[in-house]
């Protein structure tokens, strides 16, 4: 039977760089993965591109039924540390939009980037290789686990769960690593997609589907008093419902069956301004809307509202245009779904931290086992943020792996 230090399930940006990172403190690292094709995600992230960081991650950028878990390692393994790694293997990026950071080039510099730090670890890695299952050694043993893999059984010191979330089934994402915790004993906050797009009854958004492929800038929010939630992002019509930015963070907040609330034009007093032009314009209603909002929200807008586009403006009444403004800047509407994990960016919950270290990710319920990435219940907002939790769980759980191995 095989011996090492540390083993690694799950080869993503978790899992690789906690390998690397502790194979280059002296630790006998196995990687495992089931997946056939190395860290897909990281791959197809960013548009190709991988938004691998944002320069402002900080606490408040993070939901967790424990919002203060992730303060520790995110202190201790900062953007900027990882911009220096980044800088180190000669990749070239920029800022693309509020602090997120892309490769100028491609996401497979991240990968190859990662591949090198571990190589420069030493880690074995076994790919495609399944874990079929994984056993803690009795009491009185000389400690550690068993693992029974498509390779073989394996023992190890302590294992590292870095196995990810849900979405996108497609790219190999697997249920393994909450499994295995809810097995061992370990609570489990009930994963659901984080990061999508939501949908509506096709009846009821039947008005807005010819708005398919429309963006524009808005406010989102939810909730309400000190609980209200805002994002200023752009938001996208599709066919069967919203996305873009706006709607993607906003739906990592919004409970099941909560309304959102969208101000179509936040940087306008539409009521002020429709009202005043009364004096000067001459246009019909329709073309003055038109010349402050997108020509198809516009239309759209009057026949939801029931107005006449026709109707030349100086004969509309301050009432209707003050009605029409509400509208736009309150419009509240409940979604009936999201598009689930094939469109979720990532996973919202996982593995409870109440039952981890904040300062090791090692599990309080079964000792030498650690939790990394997205398994966990930490999820970022949009544009770099969950990336940047990967690289500080993983550096927080090789650095304390490292350190015990260093001990006498």
């Amino acid at each position: 039977m095989q011996g090492f230090d540390a083993v690694v399930v799950g080869a993503g940006a978790a899992g690789l760089f906690c390998a690397g990172r502790a194979g280059q403190r002296g630790l006998r690292v196995l990687l495992i993965d089931h997946a056939p094709r190395l860290a897909e995600k990281i791959r197809i992230s960013g548009g190709g591109r991988c938004n691998f960081t944002n320069r402002e991650a900080g606490p408040a950028n993070f939901l967790s039924e424990n919002p203060a878990f992730c303060r520790s390692a995110l202190a201790r393994y900062t953007p900027q540390d990882f911009v220096k790694l980044v800088q180190r293997h000669g990749i070239a990026f920029h800022e693309k939009h509020k602090g997120q950071l892309f490769c100028d080039d491609s996401a497979e510099q991240i990968i190859q980037m990662l591949l090198k730090e571990c190589e420069a670890g030493g880690v074995t890695r076994w790919q495609p290789c399944t874990v079929a299952d994984l056993r803690p050694l009795a009491a009185g043993a000389e400690g550690g686990f068993e693992l029974d893999t498509a390779q073989g059984p394996v023992r190890a010191a302590r294992v590292v769960v870095a196995t990810g979330g849900l979405p996108v089934p497609k790219i190999g994402a697997s249920d393994w690593g909450l499994r295995l915790a809810a097995r061992l004993g370990h609570a489990i906050v009930e994963p659901r997609p984080a990061l999508v797009p939501l949908t509506f009854d096709a009846e009821a958004w039947a008005p807005f589907a010819a708005l398919a492929g429309l963006s524009l800038p808005v406010e989102v929010s939810c909730g309400s008093g000190k609980a209200r939630t805002r994002f200023l992002e752009d938001l996208l019509f599709t066919h069967r419902g919203l996305s873009g930015p706006a709607i993607l963070q906003i739906s990592s907040y919004r409970a099941a069956g909560q309304p959102i609330q969208i101000d179509l034009a936040p940087d306008l007093d539409v009521a002020q301004e429709l009202v005043e032009a009364k004096a000067t314009s001459r246009r019909q209603l329709g073309n003055e809307l038109a010349t402050r909002l997108p020509q198809r929200l516009a239309a759209a807008w009057l026949e939801h509202a029931r107005l006449d586009a026709t109707r030349p403006l100086p004969d509309c009444r301050d009432a209707d245009l003050q009605r029409l403004a509400r509208s736009l800047h309150e419009w509240q509407l409940t979604p009936t779904g999201d598009e689930g994990w094939r469109k979720a960016e990532v996973m919202r919950g996982g593995v409870s931290t109440r039952d981890l270290s904040s300062q090791t990710l090692e599990s309080r319920r079964v000792p030498g086992l650690y939790f990394i990435g997205e398994v966990v219940d930490v999820t970022g907002w949009l544009g770099g943020y969950n990336f940047q939790w990967a690289w500080a769980s993983a550096a927080a759980c090789a650095d304390a792996l490292g350190q015990i191995l260093a001990s006498p």
